[in-house]
């Protein structure tokens, strides 16, 4: 610290000595510093800060009519400097001028300026009282008693300064301090009201979302037992939500006379949370009692080494790292890092437990002592090198979508990525086209990539409207995001004769992108089953002999679905018929089944996965050009994640201690939703307002809008393009280690049942109760990490309240962050109605492949 004092008074030296006699110097600090370097908080080290103005020659003959203040508020150093300065004073500055710096009235001589006292008093007078009539109109937080007699004051102020200079006498000597006296109380009354806080309510807040986040923590490790037909409802808590809400409103009409809807929502929503944790605890409770000793593996769910586990912590880093203004500052690179660690801890504690590579052979031991082996040594090899490969392709998207970062205003050194510029500012011709060329090669890998995988596990053969949309829609969208951006970066003055063709092309690509969007979304709803059914004749008439099945299709998931063993006697039937043909001797086509679904086995995720796909592009049209490549980082460190997730769980199944059903741990879902973050400073965003892109909302509609429904929701989707993927996307964590399971071995979920093929998908058809509660709980694990995270941002906002910082960095990031949740949950919800959609779809197709007689 003595070193850079040193410093400074040298860098102050060299500029003294460099002065002219016209020239003032304005040295000061920004905040102050404790003794251990501390700063932004609210002792008085921290908020006084040195300030030093130096002339070489004096402002004014003769000695200053003002005694020099000890303390300068730093409000009243922006009317002092922008009237030495000969510009308006900002409109919305509530500080005084700093009287010292003028002369006195009737005294001008060296005065910078031209103004004396008594007049730069007026100006800042007017200034306020200008900016208190414009606020007082909008904002009614003000007391009105404060607001008239301020005005009184300043009324009383302006007659009596206009009547003196209208006479010509010199104004009284008492005018200047009461001139004083009224800015003065306009600043006092106006930080009184901005700085106002209320620790009641803002305890109250964070205590609802704490127990709201306790409330998805419980359901998702108690999903299977809360799931059951006598289960805790939602019936009673939400009776006590309205009848908490009812008797709050009812006691302050009694009390106040009016009825405040804070605290109604406040005590309906902490009543409902809290009957509800008090029910789950019983119905816990009871459920071990029935079991005896024997208690269910979600009854440990609180325990330690249940809640400290690696995941977990990365978590509580992530929302630990909310409370600090520089590490809010580099979120995106502190997210990248988080996602970095969690990645590589995966194949570290995979190889910790010994199941990376194959058991080896141990000499010492009998063979007959020795396990047989869930998965052969070659499935284990293939495993291993899939999940090495996806964990570095996730660290190679991580150091690439590194230079599509934006840069806020704190980051002096740092530089915006190029690729954020839309192609229509860029002077260089070859930088344009290079830029272009990528983007549309993002585009196309992003569309091939997507209908590679539909092919690649049997979604393209029928012919419904998901597949429609795979074949044309999705092909046409990316054609029209092409044409648009090489539209878009043409410019209008070099096709002078093109012009008008040009600007109706601007406005019709984008308009017949959102066209397709939504009719290609609308078909995935419609009709999203991605089966291709072949059934012959002949083995039909031979089949009506086979008994007919004893199960009926559930229509959806649903504890009472009656379709347990439907899926074993669907394959069954197929079986008897292959049987039948081979001992009737028939020919090769008689010796096939009487029934081929191709695509049964990922009928939930290919919807899903098709869903998201299109839902990017349509995001991707809001984005300038240079994010096409971002957005395919995206995808694939997306994929990276689901295949790490699925190899893990199929590797997990070596020690046979996997915990069955269809769990998803807290690794995937944490490295998913901060994977989310990652990409939200990955596509250009930042938690700040000004690097909102606004550009979004004319899109498609360059003349503007008549509304603002329209364009904010625009900007909204461009904002959280990221998190509406990632939510969307979140059941493919449930149904990728299905699509990925090793056929042929032991164990198992994802790894399948001895000496049969994988059925994939259709295990969840065969457990609906299962497949209902690992739904839940992957939703509602979901929602508990975003929870913490807007819960640490609150706990940010609200105890570091008084820091320098927390307007310009931690409010933002509160509103951000809660929106960005509010927007998470509703496209989660979206993607979790698509899937019980699918799932209704799929009963339905059953109900019309098993024989009306069965039924």
């Amino acid at each position: 610290m003595a070193d850079k004092l040193t410093q400074m008074d040298g860098v102050i030296r060299s500029v003294i000595d460099r002065l002219q006699n016209d020239t003032l110097l304005v040295v000061m600090g920004d905040h102050g510093m404790t003794d251990t370097g501390d700063h932004g908080g609210e002792s008085q080290k921290e908020t006084d800060a040195a300030i030093f103005l130096y002339s070489p020659s004096p402002l004014f003959p003769g000695p200053p009519s003002q005694r020099e203040p000890d303390v300068v508020p730093q409000t009243d150093l922006v009317p002092t400097l922008a009237l030495l300065l000969g510009v308006p004073i900002p409109y919305s500055s509530v500080g005084q001028v700093l009287l010292p710096l003028f002369p006195p009235h009737g005294q001008k001589e060296g005065a910078v300026g031209g103004l004396s006292q008594l007049e730069a008093l007026w100006i800042n007078a007017k200034q306020v009282n200008r900016f208190l009539e414009t606020y007082s109109g909008m904002a009614k937080d003000i007391p009105p008693e404060n607001l008239s007699q301020l005005k009184n004051e300043f009324a009383h102020l302006s007659s009596e300064y206009l009547s003196s200079i209208r006479e010509g006498r010199p104004p009284s000597p008492e005018l200047a301090s009461l001139l004083q006296a009224y800015l003065t109380s306009v600043r006092d009354t106006c930080r009184a009201t901005w700085a106002r806080f209320n620790p009641l309510k803002m305890a109250g807040g964070l205590a609802i979302l704490a127990l709201a986040c306790l409330v998805c923590f419980i359901l998702s490790e108690l999903s299977s037992v809360l799931i059951m037909e006598s289960g805790p409802g939602l019936k009673v808590p939400v009776a006590a939500a309205l009848t908490g809400g009812t008797c709050v409103a009812a006691c302050q009409l009694l009390t106040q006379g009016y009825i405040e809807l804070a605290w109604c929502v406040a005590a309906a929503a902490l009543s409902s949370e809290l009957l509800f944790l008090r029910r789950a605890h019983q119905f816990r409770t009871s459920v071990v009692a029935k079991n005896g000793t024997k208690a269910p593996k979600s009854a440990s769910w609180l325990t330690p080494s249940r809640l400290l586990t690696p995941p977990l912590l990365v978590l509580l880093l992530r929302c630990a790292s909310l409370l600090s203004d520089s590490y809010v500052i580099a979120e995106g690179r502190v997210v990248t890092f988080l996602v970095f660690s969690l990645g590589l801890y995966i194949p570290f504690h995979l190889n910790w437990d010994g199941l990376l590579l194959p058991p080896s052979h141990d000499p010492l031991k009998p063979a007959g002592l020795l396990p047989s082996p869930v998965l052969s040594p070659s499935t284990v090899r293939k495993e291993s090198s899939t999940l090495l490969t996806c964990v570095g392709f996730l660290v190679g998207s991580l150091y690439l979508s590194l230079n599509f970062h934006g840069c806020r205003e704190e980051q002096g050194s740092c530089q915006p990525s190029p690729f954020l510029a839309p192609l229509s500012r860029m002077q260089n011709s070859q930088l344009k086209n290079l830029h272009y060329i990528l983007s549309v090669f993002s585009l196309g890998l992003w569309t091939y990539l997507l209908r590679r995988c539909l092919r690649h596990y049997g979604n393209l053969n029928s012919s419904g409207g998901t597949v429609f949309t795979a074949r044309f829609i999705l092909p046409l969208l990316s054609v029209c995001l092409g044409l648009h951006w090489a539209v878009s970066a043409t410019p209008e003055d070099s096709f002078r004769n093109l012009g008008q063709l040009i600007s109706l092309a601007q406005l019709a690509l984008p308009r017949a992108a959102f066209c397709l969007l939504g009719l290609g979304l609308f078909l995935i709803w419609l009709d999203p089953l991605t089966v291709f059914v072949k059934t012959r004749a002949s083995a039909l008439a031979r089949g009506s002999s086979l008994p007919p099945p004893r199960y009926r299709a559930s229509t959806g998931i649903s504890p009472q679905a009656e379709l347990h063993h439907l899926i074993p006697q669907l394959y069954q039937r197929m079986r008897r018929s292959l049987d039948d043909g081979e001992l009737s001797g028939g020919g090769e086509v008689d010796s096939r089944p009487a029934v081929e679904a191709y695509g049964l086995g990922t009928v939930y995720s290919a919807p899903l996965l098709l869903f998201c796909g299109l839902l990017g592009l349509g995001l991707l049209l809001l984005h300038p050009e240079g994010m096409a490549l971002s957005f395919l980082l995206l995808l694939l460190e997306m994929g990276a994640v689901l295949y790490i997730h699925a190899s893990s769980t199929t590797l997990s199944c070596l020690n046979g201690t996997y915990p069955g059903g269809f769990y998803v741990p807290w690794t995937p879902v944490v490295l998913w939703s901060l994977a989310a973050t990652q990409f939200f400073h990955a596509t250009g965003h930042l938690p700040t307002f000004p690097s909102i892109q606004w550009g979004a909302a004319f899109v498609g509609f360059p003349d503007g809008h008549t509304g603002t429904v329209l364009p904010a929701s625009l900007v909204t989707l461009n904002t959280f393009a990221s998190h509406i993927l990632f939510a969307v996307g979140c059941p493919l964590l449930l149904f990728w280690p299905l699509v990925c399971e090793v056929r042929g071995s032991k164990g198992g979920r994802a790894c399948g049942e001895e000496g049969e093929d994988a059925v994939m998908e259709m295990r969840l058809r065969e457990n609906p109760q299962q497949f209902s509660s690992a739904l839940l709980q992957l939703s509602t694990r979901y929602l508990f990490i975003l929870g913490a995270q807007v819960f640490a941002s609150v706990c940010a906002a609200a105890i570091l309240r008084r820091h320098l910082m927390v307007w310009k960095v931690f409010a933002p990031k509160l509103m951000f962050e809660a929106s960005g949740f509010l927007v998470s949950s509703v496209f989660l919800l979206i993607g979790v109605t698509l899937v019980l959609r699918v799932d209704v779809a799929v009963g339905r197709w059953f109900k019309r492949l098993i024989p009306d007689a069965s039924r």
